[in-house]
């Protein structure tokens, strides 16, 4: 169990520290916007990897790397914490009307990237072995 958590904290740290990296890159790349763009390529990107990290690791039977790498690496890369927190302040600052488009095209676009990342590995891989 020791050796999990610090798996899942290993993993998180490098996750958290690769979210932070994208925000500064994404904003010095391409300006920084009331619209929290940084936050929402991350989720999208996480989970994408997230759909074709857990068919990669089921097929090749590495599941014992969930806690690593689903667990820890990814769930410190997306950033719904940082999710709820832009929503709020786009309500705080009246911008309903974004806050509403922010979190339909978070979570809608979120799941869709995650099924083709699901789909895209199993297409890639092939059946799963017996």
């Amino acid at each position: 169990m020791f050796l999990t958590v610090l798996q899942v904290a290993l993993g998180g740290a490098i996750g958290a520290s690769l979210r932070y990296l994208a925000g500064v890159w994404i904003g010095h790349n391409w300006g920084h916007w009331v619209f929290p763009m940084g936050v929402i390529a991350v989720n999208i990107l996480g989970s994408f990897i997230m759909g074709a990290l857990v068919v990669f690791l089921a097929h090749r039977g590495l599941t014992h790397w969930n806690a690593l790498l689903a667990t820890g690496f990814l769930g410190g890369f997306t950033t719904f914490s940082s999710f709820s927190l832009e929503t709020w302040r786009l309500m705080d600052t009246g911008r309903f009307d974004l806050a509403i488009t922010y979190v339909g095209l978070s979570v809608v676009v979120s799941v869709i990237a995650l099924i083709l990342g699901v789909h895209g590995m199993r297409a890639a891989l092939g059946p799963m072995p017996q």
